[in-house]
């Protein structure tokens, strides 16, 4: 799909790499609608790149309902709005629980439900879902976060046959850990030596080339992340061991302690 003059949706533009996504998409010259929760970081990205933001939360199912109203004749939406959800399990209130099932993975299913038709008639769109490489290899510390992102993968898979008749591409992206902006660099933790980062943009060029490629999977991660993911397909849970020997946790509950206030 060729993005020029297209109208992409964009959610979790005020996260840490929604402002990238945006501009990328930008460049390509496409306009935006883009949500979040933070209308004063919002505000101020729309207004540089000419476009429309609306203040949404996706986990109350009236905005998600809002924006699919509003929104309906979108071209493409980049599903990109997430909460960290790290932390041992039982140290999860229930609403906080019910929190990120809401933002990373029903709000996703339910905005394809809702856009579903407008396209499938126009014979034409584009959802990308922006997952991660926990995904493919989840850790400790991480299991509702790991559940969630493999939920959109397993989502995205089952849904891109379905839709190819329909003219309607689908996509999952899954960054590794991304430096300098995102859930990861606002933790400030130190990784493990050897394990490498990559950029918002690299992120956002990946997103770009999923739509304009029509890609169903593309990973964003250093080949020994992205190894680690091909080695737990064939062995489950052996480089979550390997990793656990290397730094005994400390990665994963040292995110978890610093995300805890992003439930």
């Amino acid at each position: 799909m060729n993005l020029h003059g297209t109208t992409v949706l964009l959610t979790g533009a005020t996260g840490g790499l929604g402002a990238a996504i945006a501009r990328a998409l930008h460049a390509e010259g496409a306009s935006l609608v883009l949500t979040g929760r933070r209308s004063a970081v919002l505000e101020p990205l729309a207004a540089e790149l000419g476009a429309v933001a609306v203040s949404a939360d996706l986990s109350v199912a009236a905005d998600v309902q809002r924006l699919a109203d509003d929104h309906g004749t979108v071209d493409v939406v980049v599903h990109n709005a997430a909460l960290p959800a790290s932390g041992p399990l039982d140290d999860y209130a229930l609403e906080d629980l019910d929190r990120a099932l809401q933002v990373n993975l029903r709000a996703p299913i339910v905005l394809t439900r809702l856009l579903l038709p407008a396209m499938k008639a126009r014979r034409s769109g584009h959802h990308v879902f922006v997952s991660s490489m926990s995904a493919k290899v989840p850790t400790a510390d991480a299991s509702l976060y790991a559940a969630t992102k493999l939920g959109l993968r397993g989502f995205a898979q089952g849904l891109r046959p379905e839709l190819r008749p329909f003219g309607v591409g689908v996509s999952a992206v899954f960054p590794g850990f991304i430096r300098d902006a995102g859930m990861f660099a606002d933790t400030g933790v130190t990784l493990p030596p050897g394990v490498g980062t990559n950029t918002p943009e690299q992120v956002a060029a990946a997103v770009v080339r999923a739509i304009v490629r029509d890609r169903g999977e593309i990973d964003v991660a250093p080949v020994g992340v992205k190894a680690s993911g091909v080695l737990n397909g064939l062995f489950p849970g052996l480089p979550g061991r390997i990793a656990a020997k290397i730094d005994g946790g400390r990665t994963g509950s040292q995110m978890a302690e610093a995300q805890r206030v992003k439930r």
